[in-house]
């Protein structure tokens, strides 16, 4: 479904504001629905702010805590990643702000702790690493995790759940340290969740086996911007013919943009796909 919405978005812009309009929407969902019937904090700044709002006994709201602790990150987005990601990361932090108190219900579905943790966990994280996905920053550790990501690496779900035991530590001291048990188990399976859907920092190694090497390498380069090596003099065992193997490195993002190329050029060609932890030297990572 995702991935139809994306394609119809042409306009750059258009999928941005789409981006910070469904998290802001999942994420209000999650935290009315799940979260608070279930007393479990958020991972990240909303839980931040979730904290900031049982400390203050609700006189400084879960919106006004999300909107006041994300400035100074969004002010080191603009400067350090680019503005344009800065202004739709704001308008996601804001919509998010908005619509928490647009979709306060007094309905509950459940108050089970553990279902509200995977259910909400599960929500949040859809709504991070779909707006990810778009292109388009959540503020707090989001913003955190895509810096140490550009220097390190690193994954953002596991930036995220590193810098979460202080909520843990909040909402063991407020409602109990069974309920941060559960909020901890929330955070695991966010953390899982942006992984899942923000998929353009998961890396594939593709190894073609092809006798159309100049062809397939040329039409790759032209439908994505990712080098290809060609390795020659390769021979097949069994058919006992010469064979050219090509590697390449792309995104889980790429990958059925690869394959469409890779049929197109050569529908015979045999290749095969890996995970891969880390890459060095000049692979390109898009501007955020």
């Amino acid at each position: 479904m995702i991935a139809k919405l994306e394609k119809k978005l042409d306009h750059y812009y258009y999928h941005q504001f789409a981006g910070a309009v469904l998290y802001g929407v999942i994420l209000a969902i999650a935290l009315n629905y799940f979260w608070k019937p279930g007393h479990i904090y958020s991972s990240g700044f909303t839980g931040l702010a979730q904290l900031i709002d049982t400390v203050t006994n609700g006189r400084i709201s879960v919106s006004w805590g999300i909107a006041a602790a994300n400035l100074p990150l969004l002010v080191i987005a603009a400067l350090k990643l680019s503005k344009r990601f800065a202004i739709f990361t704001a308008l996601a932090v804001l919509l998010s702000a908005l619509f928490v108190p647009v979709f306060a219900t007094k309905t509950v579905l459940t108050s089970d702790p553990l279902i509200c943790a995977i259910f909400g966990g599960g929500l949040n994280g859809m709504a991070v690493g779909t707006a990810l996905r778009f292109g388009v920053g959540t503020g707090g550790l989001d913003i955190i995790g895509m810096l140490v990501k550009m220097k390190f690496h690193i994954k953002v779900g596991s930036i995220n759940l590193a810098f979460n035991s202080l909520i843990m530590i909040g909402a063991g001291l407020t409602y109990g340290w069974e309920y941060a048990l559960y909020s901890i188990i929330g955070v695991v399976v966010s953390a899982h969740f942006i992984d899942v859907f923000y998929t353009r920092q998961q890396q594939i190694q593709e190894i073609i086996v092809t006798n159309k090497p100049e062809m397939m390498c040329e039409h790759i380069q032209n439908k994505m911007r990712r080098g290809v090596t060609i390795i020659d003099s390769a021979h097949g065992g069994y058919t006992g013919k010469d064979k050219s193997v090509l590697l390449t490195v792309v995104t889980q993002h790429e990958l059925g943009d690869l394959r469409e190329a890779i049929h197109e050029v050569d529908p015979h060609a045999f290749y095969s796909e890996s995970k891969v932890e880390h890459t060095g030297g000049r692979f390109f990572e898009p501007e955020p």
